[in-house]
């Protein structure tokens, strides 16, 4: 029989209390040992984890065949290391449900892997190597961060070379301008709204382009001075435009603050539990992670979920979905 010596609710309540509560295996066992009067070893605890993730197996996989379908996707990743490894960490959030993934790579093949090579949403990211990449590569639509860009405007405030510093406020001003258009949205009407942010837009890519200070010497070498100078233009120039989807998709963010905010508990498990250690170990985690995160999102008891999908799995039963009902 697949449940042993602890049930579905108990074998349930070991996986909320490992992976919400970020429990221990070793503060696990006390519990079990001084409520329950059962002595249980971490070998035991790790199977039941195992059985979990068995349940959550088929509900996983159904979110992982309809996210190339979804409308917006944002994305972040986060590494950490296995057995002396690195790993990387990446979640997919919808509007409907979170979906995180562990992988041994931070490149866009993990995009191609998931999402595909025609996904025709629109991505929420920041401005990092791999989402460039799969944006050039099969022309997908992305909505840069633009809290991360300001982070590497401030950066550029921050630097000794005085006509570097002087660029990197006069736009900051202009994309500070943007958004105090996005704060008085409500005081607009549409169409207006919308050339303000148009306007502002404008303002932004002309200081970024066309204000930026000479950045080349007499000999056409980029000074070692302006070198940040230069990257900025560059980026602006190669891939303005992704800063700005959001202007004319209403409804795509123009952070990336809710992916950042899906993948930020599970740094908080990884650093109370130690990781993982092997393939099941991964896999439990990202099953796991995705019913809490979703359940999370969609107002529902992740305990509820995983009970169900123990159950389910102890029973032979069908597995219950993640997908909400639209009745």
């Amino acid at each position: 029989m697949k449940a042993g010596l602890f049930k579905a609710k108990l074998t349930a309540l070991v996986a909320y209390m490992k992976n919400v509560l970020h429990s221990s295996f070793s503060n696990i066992r006390k519990y079990i040992r001084d409520i329950l009067h059962l002595k249980v070893s971490r070998g035991y605890l790790s199977k039941l984890i195992q059985k979990v993730s068995n349940s959550l197996e088929k509900p996983y996989e159904e979110l992982l065949r309809i996210l190339p379908f979804a409308s917006k996707v944002n994305i972040d990743e986060t590494g950490h290391k296995e057995n002396g490894d690195r790993f990387w960490t990446w979640v997919f959030k919808t509007d409907l449900f979170v979906l995180f993934k562990i992988d041994k790579s931070r490149g866009s093949k993990v995009l191609i892997e998931v999402l595909g090579e025609e996904f025709n949403g629109v991505l929420g990211c920041d401005y990092f190597s791999a989402y460039r990449k799969y944006m050039k590569d099969f022309n997908v639509t992305i909505q840069f961060c633009i809290a991360h860009l300001i982070r590497d405007i401030k950066y550029l405030t921050s630097l000794p070379d005085k006509e570097t510093k002087e660029y990197g406020q006069e736009l900051l001003s202009s994309v500070r301008g943007l958004f105090k258009v996005i704060h008085e949205k409500d005081n607009m009407p549409g169409q207006g709204f919308v050339d303000k942010l148009t306007y502002a837009k404008e303002k932004i890519m002309a200081t970024a382009i066309q204000e930026a200070p000479v950045y080349l010497d007499d000999d056409g070498k980029v000074m070692k001075s302006k070198r940040e100078v230069k990257n900025m233009v560059k980026r602006f120039a190669d891939n303005g435009k992704a800063y700005f989807e959001f202007i004319t998709c209403p409804d795509v963010e123009p952070t990336n603050n809710i992916a950042e905010q899906a993948i930020r508990f599970i740094v908080i498990d990884r650093h109370v539990t130690q990781g993982t250690r092997s393939i099941k170990g991964r896999n439990a985690n990202e099953r796991l992670w995705t019913v809490i995160a979703t359940c999370s999102l969609q107002g529902k008891s992740a305990f509820e979920f995983i009970l169900k999908s123990v159950e389910a799995y102890f029973y032979n039963k069908a597995s219950p979905s993640l997908i909400p009902t639209t009745s």
